[in-house]
């Protein structure tokens, strides 16, 4: 009997991969597979998607535009005639109605008769997401960097206007409270919808103390002590940082149950005594060298048997993969730091920092946020 040796089966998959796009980007094929009944269908889906990916900027610049303008927000309101859209705006009726249409096009606004106006079914869904808003406004520094992405991968990643919005995290010590404000607002705005996924995956309250690290304005912490009262809870970020935490909780009664440690986790030695250590769309943001230090701050940290939760998105989840390299990977890019991860590879560099094992946990909706456990 042959054996099949590992050269044999990567020969074979090369050579179906070269014969497939050949025969793919044949002319002769493409005009016979979209006239035939049984591959029609598959053509046109294809077709679909390849247009999606060319056309995809201009629907989130359509996105961008409804965000700026207050256009879902008008609407929400209930359905309105072209010509006050228009005034109500500030847009020319004629620019008002290429809007209206483009958003049309992609479920977020709908028409309800000649001249009157609605909100789409998508644009009350991203209404009501105010994270998913915010990232839409945050985007305009993104598609800046990306306006020349050959010369962006060219130059290495940062250096452009996504960048300045993690350069405070770069710098030890007391911080500017200004620079910190504009990307705390946006990571405090869009962490609601990743923390309630969280918290409805694991259960917090088999712990005694836990504390968050890189925790921002403690949207995470007060998530949890809206759900788990029973739990000590503390954060660990930046001075400055922290003390827009500080004044967060003390509006909402939570000053006194949270308590606040400032400092650098690459400089500084995280607060024992907490058998739960979270960091929450934190690891993705740092390369391999500070995520891996940063990892076995945290295991110093924990006492024998204590938890380590880490929440992101992760780069190869089924169904979602687009969000992982597609996106975080060119984000973090430009941000200059940091890149998404599949949850094989965070969990081989839990065992290199130490951590004695490690499981996945399921969440909701994997395109937004995976969980790795791991133990001390």
């Amino acid at each position: 009997m042959k054996l099949t040796r590992p050269n044999d089966n990567r020969n074979w998959r090369e050579r179906w991969i070269a014969w497939r796009n050949r025969t793919l980007a044949d002319p002769g094929f493409q005009r016979f597979a979209v006239r035939f009944p049984l591959t029609r269908g598959i053509v046109r889906a294809r077709a679909r998607t390849m247009f999606d990916l060319v056309a995809g900027f201009t629907y989130s610049q359509t996105i961008a535009a409804c965000v700026e303008l207050g256009l879902l927000e008008l609407l929400a309101a209930g359905p309105l005639p072209l010509a006050e859209i228009a005034t109500r705006l500030d847009v020319p009726v004629a620019g008002t109605e290429r809007l209206l249409r483009a958003a049309a096009a992609l479920n977020l606004t709908e028409p309800l008769d000649a001249t009157r106006w609605a909100l789409g079914a998508d644009g009350a869904a991203l209404r009501g997401n105010g994270g998913i808003v915010e990232m839409v406004a945050h985007h305009r520094l993104l598609y800046a960097d990306l306006a020349d992405p050959v010369g962006l991968l060219r130059r290495g990643g940062g250096g452009g206007q996504l960048a300045h919005y993690w350069t405070y995290a770069e710098r030890s010590g007391e911080g500017d409270g200004e620079d910190v404000a504009a990307y705390s607002r946006l990571m405090a705005a869009s962490q609601p919808l990743v923390a309630q996924h969280i918290i409805d995956s694991y259960d917090f309250a088999r712990h005694r103390r836990m504390l968050d690290v890189g925790g921002g304005e403690a949207r995470f912490v007060r998530a949890v002590a809206a759900r788990v009262p029973g739990l000590a809870l503390s954060m660990f970020d930046l001075p400055a940082v922290g003390a827009r935490a500080k004044t967060a909780l003390v509006a909402e009664g939570l000053g006194d149950r949270v308590e606040i440690f400032g400092g650098s986790f690459f400089e500084d030695p995280l607060p024992p005594g907490h058998d739960l250590i979270t960091l929450v769309r934190v690891l993705h943001d740092h390369d391999d060298a500070p995520a891996l230090a940063l990892l076995r701050a945290v295991r110093a940290a924990l006492p024998p048997g204590g938890t380590l939760l880490i929440a992101e998105p992760m780069a190869g989840t089924r169904g979602a993969e687009p969000s992982g390299d597609a996106y975080f990977g060119l984000y973090l890019w430009a941000m200059g730091s940091g890149r998404p991860r599949p949850a094989d590879e965070i969990r081989a560099m839990l065992r290199s920092a130490g951590f004695a094992s490690s499981r996945v946990v399921s969440t909701a909706l994997p395109l937004t946020v995976r969980i790795i456990v791991a133990t001390r």
